[in-house]
């Protein structure tokens, strides 16, 4: 009977179920009147703004569908006990949700909620309010990317049965104490999930990062990126038993190494990038055979990759970029079977990359970039089918590039840049149909472009500079569909330039070719063209600037070096150029722009330089770049007057090398932005306005070769930038303003060839960056001393103060102190030259190089550049007296010594040989004595001496260098004997010059007759000497017996005024 009762009671309710479906719905508990009352509240409390949620995929206001009236139930992202009907879930995140969450917020009313997720919304730099800590049974809490900001609040540390805790990626900076650290780890004790990426921290040491043992058996995921965590790192950490994902990364401070311990197996995310650990990776790495990421980049791990890596069959990501590994790259791990990315860039591998990519491979991505690796190509990459991105640029990789590309149809960059490939491009590239960037430059790929291609459909970036290729253009390199940007320069392509119909093209350089004929007009067509470069080539025709402001997007236009083009600015219109910022039009034949009308409102960037622009500079280009131009060059021009200097934003201005005359205005200190200033080489007269001295940031003052007069600026500001001041060829007066050694960032001064009179400068020897000093043709006079200072001149690779007044002893402690002229410089790959890099992150490329006038083995010669490796030192032309010092052969790399025209007396000292990069010595005009050392024939660089008029005896070295000297080098000492002089030497005297019996018959008389004479004279000497001695004329007969040196004809220096003789 009961079980009859309970069928009949079944059925029932199955009826209505059936027949009266809102019946079920009281089966249900509905949303308990307080948890509405509360989300509605809630909800009124904050604003729905997008924006709230921009980095969500796919964001979605919840709280919109919550009315009253429903059951809450039934809201998005509310979920409610299926028994009680009291809320248990939150979902809120991406809601776009916008406001404050106080600690009175309706929201801690949900006393049953067990999960809680707010990620992704704009809480406006809310505290995370201490009630969270209320929410007893919450498994989940989720603050992420919330924009929650302040002390995280212990009690947090309440929440016992949180399984997951997320506060991380919010942009208001987070905190936690190590306090509420501790708490947290002590009280949470099955915890599963802790994220904290992105809160400070700082103040937790890593010691309390053990704290986590406690929770060790059940943490499987710690997520502490970018916290500010620093000190020393246990490796320990990697044993937690159930660790499946670690994430260290972007913690820069944090120090340590990885050792060799039981590491978890099952471990399956590791990320220690971008933090301070170091050593070499253990072989115990290999045990984590679930590894599926592993990215230990930016490191400062070193070594060799550990052969253990084999194990790690599970591996899809590896980087290991920007660290200091080094040794060969193993082939068991590019043969990975799971790998899909493998970047070891920018690291020190060394070896070729092993030829043993298998048919299994499932690479996608391969970076090697920056390393040493040599060799060829292995052919096994044809086996990488899956691969998209290739990056092996500046290694040493050479030989030709193999034809394995026609299984790579997925490719879609290529980058074999910076190498030493050689050969022609193989045929297989031209038929890939997925490739959008090819960058392969400065290698050394000849031959020419097929006429032909079958692929590049989808290629936007092609990028050939700097090889070898020749022939014309093909017609299809610029007719690409998709192509934004064209490099073929630096390479010798020849013939003219095709019509351009690649609707995309945005950046085309050609520039440093050999292409003829003029400029297509398909050039004008191309309205997303923003950079163009077609310098230094052999373009020729007539082109009007005017053309170009078709192209309104236009930001860069290079046409410079081409010698048979001619460029037209004048216009006749009102023309626009809304976007130019670059213009280059040095060397086009320019030869007037009074008519330009034109608009270039945001032009930083102006070079006519070279050309034949002449008169005063126009009104329109003072107005042109009056609010915008920081570059102005119009240097090698036939400009001759500028009236004022308007350009207030300037910082680089070269006028240089050409008529401009009268007084240099004082305006031109209105640009207080200046860096360089290049006012040589023109006929400016009066003084050198003293405001130059004071701009903040004025790096370069280059006036020399002018005529300018009267004294230095004598005020230079403390802080001042000064780095190059050239002054010479001038007519300056004075003294040297001891405001100069306020200039401590200084590297060359040089105010020669003026007529500065003054003691020697020594309170410039403390000046650290000085290299070059060049104080010569002057007045200075006195002896060259030093002021005692600890290391003075330590960086001085250019001593020149000849043809002064000088006088004294060589100045022994300067030469024991020219540590720059002692020590070897780096190892340089090619020539370099002393140049101050000008504002890259303004102008990108631009610099000065530093020039000057030396005498450079006899001839007086003007540097434009000056090699980082020149050293040199000139005393000569004064009246420096006493013997050389040993101490000389220290300067092991000074290139030039010039001593001469002095009072030098003693022997040459044989340590002179130890100057094995001297080639050129010049010790003229002084009274050494002595013979020539035997030494000075291991010279092997010396390509000019010079030892004429002195007081040298005995036979001339010969061997090596020495064989080439002719007999200039050894004219006027009359005790030398041998080659290349005609006198022969004695053999019988051991080299000593002595008279024979040949001369003797020569002259017809013996040395008895000699002898008479020479008593006879010696009473007529006694008397005339007295007379001449008391007189002191004629004053060539004094001169030779006070010890005068014998002056040669003074040299002609080169500047435009007359010499200034210093002695009579």
């Amino acid at each position: 009977m009961g079980l009859f009762l309970l069928l009949i009671r079944v059925l029932f309710i199955q009826f209505l179920v059936l027949d009266f479906p809102s019946f079920s719905f009281s089966l249900t508990p509905l949303c308990h009147p307080d948890d509405i009352s509360a989300l509605l509240q809630l909800k009124r409390s904050l604003t729905v703004v997008p924006s709230a949620s921009s980095n969500c995929h796919q964001p979605s206001p919840k709280t919109r569908s919550w009315e009253n009236g429903t059951d809450c139930c039934s809201w998005d992202g509310v979920t409610c006990d299926t028994m009680s009907g009291r809320l248990i879930e939150l979902d809120l995140s991406c809601s776009c949700l916008q406001g404050q969450i106080h600690s009175k917020s309706s929201l801690f009313h949900l006393a049953h909620l067990q999960r809680l997720n707010l990620a992704s919304n704009d809480f406006s730099g809310s505290q995370i309010s201490s009630q969270f800590g209320a929410f007893t049974s919450l498994t989940h809490l989720n603050l992420s990317s919330s924009e929650f900001g302040g002390e995280i609040p212990s009690e947090i540390s309440h929440l016992s049965k949180l399984v997951s805790l997320d506060f991380s990626g919010s942009d208001t900076s987070l905190t936690i104490e190590p306090s509420t650290w501790e708490r947290l780890i002590q009280n949470v004790k099955i915890l599963r999930e802790l994220f904290l990426d992105g809160v400070d921290m700082s103040s937790i040491t890593p010691s309390s990062l053990s704290l986590l043992m406690n929770v060790s058996s059940s943490l499987a995921t710690l997520s502490l990126r970018e916290t500010r965590l620093e000190g020393e790192l246990a490796s320990t950490i990697l044993s937690l038993p159930n660790l499946q994902i670690l994430d260290l990364s972007m913690n820069h401070d944090l120090k340590g190494e990885l050792l060799n311990s039981n590491y978890r197996s099952s471990i399956t995310i590791l990320d220690l990038s971008f933090t301070a650990l170091s050593g070499e990776l253990p072989d115990s790495i290999g045990h984590m055979k679930s590894l599926t990421y592993l990215d230990l980049s930016s490191c400062q791990f070193q070594g060799s990759i550990p052969s253990s890596f084999s194990n790690l069959t599970q591996l899809t990501y590896l980087s290991l970029q920007s660290n200091n590994f080094s040794g060969q790259i193993p082939s068991s791990l590019i043969a990975l079977p799971n790998l899909t990315l493998l970047d070891l860039s920018r690291n020190n591998f060394s070896g070729q990359i092993p030829d043993a990519f298998g048919k299994m491979n499932k690479l996608q991505e391969l970076n090697l970039f920056h390393n040493s690796i040599g060799g060829p190509l292995p052919s096994s990459l044809s086996n990488l089918h899956q691969l998209t991105s290739l990056d092996l640029t500046f290694n040493s990789l050479s030989g030709e590039i193999p034809d394995v590309f026609g299984k790579l149809s997925k490719l879609k960059s290529l980058s074999l840049g910076e190498n030493n490939l050689e050969g022609q491009l193989p045929a297989s590239l031209f038929g890939l149909t997925e490739l959008s960037f090819l960058y392969i430059t400065a290698n050394r790929l000849i031959g020419s472009l097929p006429k032909k291609i079958t692929g590049f459909s989808k290629l936007t970036h092609l990028v050939l500079h700097g090889n070898l290729l020749n022939g014309t253009i093909p017609s299809w390199c610029l007719s690409l569909p998709s192509l934004t940007s064209l490099w073929l320069s630096n390479n010798e392509f020849t013939g003219s330039i095709g019509p351009i119909s690649s609707p995309s093209l945005e950046s085309l350089f050609l520039y440093e070719n050999k292409l003829q004929g003029s400029i297509p007009k398909s050039f004008f067509e191309l309205k997303n063209l923003t950079n163009l470069s077609l310098s230094s080539n052999n373009l020729s025709g007539h082109v009007s600037l005017q053309l170009f402001s078709k192209l309104k997007n236009l930001q860069y236009l290079t046409l410079s070096e081409n010698s048979l083009l001619s460029i037209s600015v004048d216009t006749e219109e009102n023309c626009s150029f809304p976007s130019l910022q670059h213009l280059d039009l040095s060397s086009t034949n320019i030869n007037d722009f009074a008519k330009f009308s034109g608009q270039a409102p945001n032009l930083a960037y102006l070079d006519l330089s070279n050309n034949r622009l002449q008169g005063d500079v126009p009104n329109w280009l003072q107005e042109l770049g009056k609010d915008s131009l920081t570059f102005l060059n119009l240097s090698h021009n036939l400009l001759t007057s500028t009236k004022q200097f308007p350009w207030k934003y300037l910082l680089y201005l070269d006028l240089s090398s050409n008529l401009l005359s009268g007084d240099i205005s004082s305006s031109i200190c209105n640009a207080t932005s200046l860096n360089i200033l290049n006012l040589s080489h023109n006929k400016f007269t009066g003084i050198i306005p003293q405001c130059l001295g004071t701009l903040p940031l004025l790096t370069i003052l280059d006036l020399q070769m002018n005529q300018l007069r009267g004294t230095l600026p004598t005020s230079f500001s403390e802080q001042n930038r000064f780095a190059t001041l050239n002054l010479n060829g001038n007519q300056l007066q004075g003294p040297l303003p001891q405001s100069l050694a306020a200039c401590t960032k200084l590297n060359l001064l040089d105010v020669g060839n003026n007529q500065i009179e003054d003691t020697f400068p020594h309170w410039l020897e403390t000046l650290e960056e000085l290299r070059v000093l060049v104080l010569r043709d002057n007045k200075f006079y006195g002896e060259i001393a030093s002021s005692k200072a600890m290391e003075p001149f330590s960086k001085l690779r250019v001593f020149d103060v000849s043809n002064n007044n000088f006088s004294g002893p060589l100045p022994t402690t300067y030469i024991k102190n020219f540590k720059a002229m002692t020590n070897e410089l780096e190892e340089e790959s090619s020539l370099q030259y002393m140049n101050t890099n000008f504002h890259p992150f303004v102008i990108q490329g631009v610099s000065y190089e530093d020039s000057m006038t030396v005498t450079i083995k006899g001839i007086d010669m003007m540097l434009q550049k000056i090699i980082t490796k020149l050293a040199m030192i000139d005393l000569s032309e004064n009246s420096i007296e006493g013997e050389i010092t040993q101490n000389i052969g220290n300067l092991r790399q000074i290139k030039g010594l010039n001593l001469s025209h002095n009072r030098l007396i003693g022997p040459i000292p044989s340590s002179i040989a130890s100057l094995v990069n001297l080639e050129s010595l010049d010790l003229s005009s002084n009274m050494l004595t002595g013979e020539i050392p035997t030494e000075l024939t291991n010279l092997n660089f010396l390509s000019k001496l010079n030892l004429s008029q002195n007081q040298l005896v005995g036979t001339i070295p010969h061997g090596k260098q020495f064989d080439t000297f002719s007999e200039d080098s050894y004219e006027g000492n009359m005790g030398l004997c041998g080659l290349p002089l005609s006198k022969k030497c004695n053999q019988d005297t051991g080299g000593q010059s002595t008279w024979s019996s040949d001369t003797e018959d020569k002259f017809g008389f013996g040395w008895k007759p000699v002898a008479v004479g020479y008593g006879t004279g010696m009473v007529f000497g006694v008397v005339l000497g007295y007379y001449v001695f008391s007189r002191g004329k004629p004053r060539w007969l004094v001169r030779i017996f006070v010890g005068e040196p014998i002056r040669r004809a003074r040299r002609t220096r080169m500047r435009p005024r007359g010499n200034n003789a210093r002695r009579n």
